[in-house]
């Protein structure tokens, strides 16, 4: 499987760094939340979300729900990679889904689900994204192609068969 066999748009890769090994000898969780974060900028940098953006403008984003799910053990200075997926968008929000995959033996490692919000910082309310936005929305949108749902999105948390159930369903 080469990058270009990869699901969504490649944007970020790296390798795990020592530092973010934790007491079970892999990856930890919040680097995994790192490394996703890290991309979600890059992609940023590819609508026009940019620190002159944000400057200028008074306005960027913030995260409102992201849901990470882990597959696969990455380790030390292993490298990886980071699609990205739009998923849907609209004129004040994006849905995206990112996979992190091993950069040589590309298994899948973990995913991780985005609802962002494009936020006047002045007021910190919502506002309309701009049309240079809009239609960098649209040109990534275009550039990864016609995709499936990823099986992990929007999936709840839940104990197939629990012993204990602790609120009413």
């Amino acid at each position: 499987m080469t990058v270009d066999q990869l699901d969504g748009i490649a944007i970020a890769s790296g390798k795990v760094l020592p530092e973010w090994i934790d007491i079970n000898g892999h990856m930890n969780v919040a680097y995994y939340v790192l490394a996703f974060d890290l991309g979600v900028d890059t992609l940023w940098a590819q609508l026009g979300i940019t620190g002159e953006y944000i400057e200028t403008t008074q306005c960027s984003t913030f995260a409102v729900e992201c849901h990470v799910t882990f597959q696969a053990e990455l380790k030390e200075a292993e490298p990886y990679i980071v699609t990205s997926q739009i998923l849907a968008y609209d004129e004040k929000r994006v849905h995206q889904f990112q996979r992190m995959y091993h950069a040589e033996d590309k298994y899948l490692a973990a995913t991780a689900e985005w609802l962002n919000l494009h936020i006047d910082l002045t007021s910190r309310r919502v506002k309309p994204w701009p049309e240079s936005i809009l239609s960098a929305l649209q040109e990534v949108a275009d550039r990864q192609g016609k995709l499936p749902m990823p099986k992990e999105a929007g999936t709840n948390m839940k104990v197939r068969k629990p012993i204990y159930i602790g609120v009413e369903q």
